[in-house]
């Protein structure tokens, strides 16, 4: 991605606190005059409707539906399992080829069968085309694809990598048909030809609409006749009030002002608000070449500094949890290293003594930047808190500054800056993917920290290790190093929400830690 990852503007969970879940019946056909298709409202945009491009959440939401992939996520799972394959499996102990099995009589909603050419044609293409806003990245160690059949597919990968399977049943394995896709060039006229629970019958700025693919054969069971999916890009005002009005059936995306709000009753009309916990999270990010942020004295007293309760509490209304850790909660491999490093109380003590120790006398000099373009508009007032809980500690003197997207992604680029705002969404539940994406080669901070441990043995021991519980004791390592080091602090990890009228079920399985968001799974309550 350049930047090419999930960095996303809001919390996203899988919980629930909604009553009638079940049993209450699957409202198929006539609903007293209501649109038979549930009505979702979302503030992100949909950047790509190719999956050899979109690598965001609004293409993610679309391609997981639309299209199927080897193998998917189900609900509250985050280990993959079989979908447009009957069975999968690494031939080689060294985890380097990975071979599947497709289904029998697979097709695309076309009606064009689903063969092993249509997925080597998916990968191959990714690939070639290597577009910079898409999911080539993914799979740069993939070195061949191969086809002893039409129902055989066999991935040769140039290092081990026990994650691949995950990898291939994100939205980055979302298989296309070879007879309607150009091997060489991106499909830009909005339409999608896939294999998975939905076609995809419009799409324009406003809105996608989405009906029932009745050629699909997976896992997923359909409980609606459609899917609407209104864009509001970021407008969240105007979500919400499309939400209490009775436009939209669900809402992905408001802020936390406004969830608090209707989870204490203000303006609910008919709407609940599901809350559980999710794996985004975001950290502050520091350039270890800066006169400033680049002192390690510096950055351990920020990390003895920051009130992290105080943060989710004031700022976030509680729809966050603080994080203590580069693994969230949550995920295999997840420990405590910036707790047990730093402590959860904030400590002026410990953080005069750490700029003390390195010469530091005067009042600490310090610009956090942001950009809420991206990450939402809660961003600005996060930073605000933590610049005012370094300056209230009489060490620093931090002011914060918001800029465009844009700007801040060249700026971050050039160096330019000290200490600045990342969050992150995963591509796949692994705690593969909140590490090498960060600490391997190539990474996406842009700090300028390298690590020769963490890159050159830690991260290629964990990818080779199939049993990833066992892979603990080397994430555990990685994670200490890291809260050595300092090149960034983590901050929060979201919860998932989504508000719903209360005639809609099935929510609670659209949000779980894979971040997969299915739409199978609504339906209106009838009666």
């Amino acid at each position: 991605m350049k930047l090419r990852t999930h960095w996303s503007a809001w919390p996203v969970l899988a919980g629930l606190t909604s009553t009638c879940l079940l049993g209450c019946g699957v409202g198929l056909g006539d609903q007293s005059g209501k649109d038979a298709h549930v009505v979702v409202g979302m503030s992100d945009s949909v950047l790509a409707t190719d999956p050899a491009s979109g690598y965001d959440p609004g293409s993610w939401l679309v391609f997981n539906n639309v299209f199927q992939s080897l193998l998917s996520f189900p609900n509250g799972a985050t280990e993959p399992r079989p979908e447009a394959a009957e069975k999968c499996f690494f031939t080689d102990k060294l985890v380097k080829t990975y071979r599947c099995t497709l289904k029998e009589d697979l097709k695309f909603s076309s009606g064009d069968p689903l063969t092993a050419e249509d997925v080597k044609f998916t990968f191959d293409r990714i690939l070639r085309i290597d577009d910079p806003a898409g999911p080539a990245v993914m799979f740069h160690n993939l070195k061949s694809v191969e086809t002893p059949d039409d129902r055989t597919v066999v991935f040769r990968l140039g290092v081990s990598d026990a994650t691949f399977p995950s990898k291939i049943a994100s939205g980055a394995g979302a298989i296309v048909s070879r007879h309607h896709y150009d091997g060489n060039a991106l499909r830009k006229d909005g339409k999608a030809i896939g294999s998975g629970p939905y076609k995809l019958d419009s799409f324009s700025e406003e809105e996608a609409i989405f009906s029932v693919n009745e050629e699909y054969g997976g896992t997923a069971e359909v409980r609606n006749e459609g899917i609407r999916l209104k864009f509001f890009h970021a407008d969240r005002s105007a979500l919400k009030k499309a939400l209490i009005e009775g436009r939209v059936d669900l809402a992905r995306g408001l802020i936390a002002q406004d969830l608090a709000e209707m989870e204490n009753g203000s303006g609910r009309r008919g709407v609940d608000v599901v809350e559980g916990a999710g794996v985004e999270v975001q950290h502050l990010v520091f350039n270890m070449r800066h006169p400033v942020a680049g002192k390690l004295a510096v950055r351990k007293a920020l990390a003895h500094l920051l009130d992290r309760e105080a943060l989710v509490k004031e700022v976030h209304r509680g729809t966050a949890i603080p994080l203590y850790s580069i693994i969230p909660s949550g995920i295999t491999g997840h420990n405590t290293a910036f707790f047990d490093t730093y402590g959860a109380t904030p400590s002026r003590t410990a953080a005069a003594t750490a700029l003390r120790s390195a010469g530091v006398t005067d009042k600490v000099e310090l610009t956090l930047w942001s950009t809420p373009e991206r990450y939402g508009p809660t961003t600005d007032r996060a930073l605000k808190e933590i610049a005012d809980q370094l300056n209230s500690s009489g060490l620093f003197r931090a002011n914060v500054e918001s800029v465009p997207l844009g700007q801040y992604e060249k700026d971050i680029a050039a160096g330019k800056y000290g200490v600045y705002v990342k969050g992150w969404v995963p591509d796949y539940p692994d705690a593969d993917n909140f590490t090498a994406p960060f600490f391997g080669e190539g990474n996406v901070l842009n700090n300028h920290y390298d690590n020769d441990t963490i890159t050159r043995t830690l991260i290629p021991r964990t990818a080779a290790e199939s049993d990833r519980a066992a892979a603990q004791e080397e994430f555990d390592r990685l994670q200490d190093i890291v809260a050595r080091d300092l090149p960034l602090l983590p901050v929060w990890q979201g919860k998932q929400y989504v508000a719903v009228r209360d005639d809609i079920r099935g929510h609670q399985y659209c949000l779980d830690a894979s971040t997969v968001f299915r739409f199978w799974e609504l339906y209106r309550r009838s009666g």
